[in-house]
């Protein structure tokens, strides 16, 4: 047999369910035709079942853990809680112990860059549970804290290493792995969702690396969505605008040492900052099969500040 007979079967296996097995009539309601759905109903566990790897897991205030937490009240059979930093993983272990004990939950220390790391925990999941469903590529730091004239290309490529690279790889190892079928799970399918920042879409929300990087992680997300075509796994980008997290922490410790905390998130129009749990809620989405439709896009949890161009009232000028 020709290599090309090869790689054709092998794509042929890749489709996905939609393609191989498209919903099909429904029958009827008095006149018109039953409505066609293709995730599970809303009102239930949105990942049940799902096995699902979070990165960037380990601060108390971040996206990571809140939605571990999201993932795990939703039914997910396992759940890898990923960092370089893993001072508090085994606290969050326990706490998603306590409350979701149906949920199996491992801690890793590693970094998010490195490839031989993230093919590991990939490599875990398919040997423990034989699929991978929801890789949530969220590790990320901050960038340099001055003008791009003072930053150095050492300081800029190891921002594009963790923030950018990171969801490569992710990306890499998630995706075959979610290629794979057995009894459990008949067709190819998962999700990738790579954290971005309302930064990767407008200008002035973070130094030029930071920017940069997570406009790279908008482009992958683009870019690679279209190289998965038919394969019925997704990858889509969260743009977060300003939040507590880890990473934001000093912002505002800084705010309410001067009294001014209610004054963060001012230019958007919710006006305030966001939560862990409102942007860890749009990961559940992005994750679920209810965004089945929902593919290369960034997605923008920011209060409307993307939206248009912020001014101060009454100072339009």
């Amino acid at each position: 047999m020709t290599a090309a007979p090869k790689t054709a079967k092998r794509r042929l296996a890749a489709l996905s369910q939609q393609l191989v097995a498209p919903i099909g009539d429904q029958g009827m309601f008095e006149n018109i035709p039953v409505l066609k759905k293709i995730a599970p109903d809303s009102v239930g566990p949105r990942v049940k079942g799902l096995v699902v790897i979070v990165t960037g897991a380990n601060s108390p205030l971040g996206i990571g853990r809140a939605s571990a937490h999201q993932f795990a009240q939703n039914g997910a059979k396992a759940i890898y809680i990923c960092d370089f930093n893993d001072s508090n993983l085994e606290t969050h272990k326990r706490e998603l112990a306590s409350l979701y004990p149906s949920v199996e939950v491992h801690t890793r220390k590693f970094d998010a860059a490195d490839e031989a790391a993230v093919k590991a925990v990939v490599d875990d999941a398919i040997k423990s549970y034989g699929r991978l469903d929801i890789f949530f590529a969220n590790a990320g730091v901050l960038g340099q804290n001055k003008i791009f004239t003072e930053v150095t290309g050492e300081e800029f490529l190891n921002t594009l290493r963790t923030n950018v690279v990171s969801v490569h790889l992710a990306a890499k190892y998630a995706a075959p792995a979610m290629m794979l079928t057995s009894e459990e799970k008949k067709y190819p399918c998962g999700s990738i969702i790579g954290t971005a920042s309302v930064a990767g879409l407008r200008s002035n929300a973070g130094s030029s690396d930071y920017s940069a990087s997570k406009a790279g992680v908008i482009s992958l997300a683009q870019s690679i969505a279209y190289q998965l075509a038919g394969t019925g796994v997704r990858i889509n980008a969260i743009c977060p605008g300003l939040i507590e997290t880890g990473m934001t922490a000093a912002v505002y410790e800084a705010a309410r040492a001067r009294g001014t905390e209610q004054k963060i998130g001012q230019l958007n129009p919710l006006r305030r900052g966001a939560h862990a749990d409102e942007v860890a809620r749009v990961a559940l989405f992005l994750g679920s099969e209810e965004s089945s439709y929902v593919n290369g896009q960034a997605w923008a949890v920011d209060g409307g500040l993307s939206a248009g161009h912020p001014f101060v009232p009454g100072k339009l000028h």
